[in-house]
């Protein structure tokens, strides 16, 4: 700190901008690597999450990906129909709720969901290097910490 530095100023970039500024890089690398497939990051992100949902015998609305996923249900909305007219999820009113919609993965989506999380898990291993990888100690510490930051509620107040 220099003299002419208020003592509350911070030094270097904030958290914040940190974070910000890897997610965007790992964003960027993701839609890279999935490009062979045909998927963006954020078609992954819904893949992904629907996939993981359906191995538990789950066949989740779009409301419940959304929440599972972190993104906004308006979007998962937009996603999944673009996804359904490239084949690879199958949109469906809900018996009991006919405002809800219940997505599941067709057999060409399955495939390339598989495909892409085994390109994501290897491209992510490369990004954690430094860390040690995936498995390593400072990138499960990470993560963690990382975790921990996610359960701090939007509205501070609450």
């Amino acid at each position: 700190m220099t003299d002419d530095q208020p003592a509350d100023e911070p030094l270097g970039p904030t958290p914040g901008f940190l974070v910000w500024r890897l997610s965007m890089k790992w964003r960027v690398a993701v839609d890279r690597a999935l490009a062979p497939l045909g998927l963006t990051h954020a078609q992954y992100a819904l893949l992904a999450s629907l996939f993981g949902m359906t191995r538990s015998g789950t066949s989740p609305t779009q409301r419940e990906l959304a929440d599972h996923a972190g993104l906004e249900a308006l979007y998962v909305s937009k996603l999944a129909r673009t996804l359904e007219s490239d084949g690879m999820i199958k949109r469906t009113r809900d018996a009991q709720d006919t405002r809800a919609v219940r997505l599941s993965l067709t057999g060409q989506g399955h495939e390339t969901t598989a495909s892409a999380i085994a390109v994501v898990h290897e491209l992510l291993d490369r990004l954690v290097a430094p860390l040690g990888g995936l498995e390593g100690a400072e990138a499960q510490e990470f993560t963690r910490r990382l975790r921990r930051l996610l359960e701090v509620p939007l509205d501070m107040s609450v």
